[in-house]
């Protein structure tokens, strides 16, 4: 059990360290890993997502509800609350909030999915990061994309006066919709119930630089980590706490609670206590929002999950 969550881990912590050494060695800096981000969100992970979506069959996706509806309850219901607690509790601003959200209930399964459950759950493993990917990148990453642009208004249009509010919030509204991260899993989960069959020449073409996004955006994350001081303050380990263990423990009871068993319950339960996602700081680093406090729990959340998934792998056998 360790054992593999170990090695399933050891390429993130490595990815994350080698960016370090980087920057401290001043091979890589702030605005080299802006670049490194730009790419990550503009080409490989929009291509990662499109290629992971359409290659898995239509029946794969529909076939669970129960877990379907396991999965969309603690990534989407958690996103609100995390967003309620940050923006009504804490005074966060609007970018701060949503990008918090996203942190706390976002799991980084696109990117760990395939080496941890891969090894757990076999085959079947394709279905839970499929399911739990286009949870996370139809929902979760738009609102937050779309509540990052808007936390970029004037203050001027924040008076009730301010006729231009409306328009502003469409022009984002559009401009978040033609964000490739955006519209490319739309777009695949669209073929993918349509029965359209996407050429396996041209999955192929796309596959090298998808496979890419994961370890250029933690190598990245690791350069702002050295550009930022790491402080494990309250609300960064509030934030891990909620994503390393409220997550997968509510997804346990609650599932325990209905009367479900193996195989629903361990898979949706280690699919959501995955650590959280490196696109959380990929987004701050963009839009210049909480850049140091999504760095550290990027940071402990991922080193903390060696502790807290070999928890769960031990709870739910």
């Amino acid at each position: 059990m360790v054992e593999t969550v170990v090695s399933a881990l050891a390429p993130i912590v490595v990815t994350l360290l080698l960016g370090l050494v980087a920057a401290w060695r001043h091979d890589f800096g702030p605005n080299q890993a802006s670049t490194l981000n730009r790419m990550v969100l503009l080409y490989a992970v929009p291509i990662a997502l499109f290629v992971g979506t359409v290659s898995t069959p239509r029946a794969d996706l529909v076939r669970d509800v129960a877990f379907i509806v396991a999965i969309c309850a603690a990534i989407i219901g958690l996103y609100a609350i995390v967003f309620l607690i940050c923006r009504f509790a804490l005074n966060f601003s609007l970018a701060e909030s949503v990008l918090a959200a996203l942190t706390a209930s976002a799991p980084a399964v696109p990117f760990m999915g395939p080496a941890i459950l891969g090894d757990l759950f076999g085959k079947s493993s394709a279905v839970s990061i499929a399911v739990a990917g286009l949870v996370i990148n139809l929902v979760a990453v738009p609102l937050t994309i779309l509540g990052l642009a808007l936390g970029r208004a004037p203050s001027s249009l924040s008076a009730p006066l301010a006729g231009k509010t409306p328009l502003y919030f469409r022009e984002n509204t559009r401009g978040t919709a033609k964000e490739p991260i955006v519209w490319a899993p739309v777009l695949a989960f669209v073929l993918v119930l349509c029965g359209v069959r996407v050429p396996l020449f041209f999955r192929h073409g796309l596959s090298l630089l998808g496979q890419a996004s994961g370890g250029v955006a933690l190598f990245a994350s690791g350069i702002m980590l050295a550009a930022y001081k790491i402080r494990i303050d309250r609300n960064v380990m509030l934030l891990v706490l909620l994503k390393n263990i409220v997550q997968p423990a509510l997804v346990l009871g609650g599932l325990l609670w209905l009367g479900f068993g193996a195989p629903i319950v361990p898979e949706a339960v280690l699919t959501t206590a995955i650590p959280t996602m490196p696109l959380a700081i990929v987004l701050a680093v963009q839009y210049r929002v909480s850049e140091g406090r999504t760095s550290a729990a990027l940071f402990l959340s991922v080193v903390a999950s060696i502790f807290t998934m070999g928890a769960f792998i031990a709870l739910t056998r």
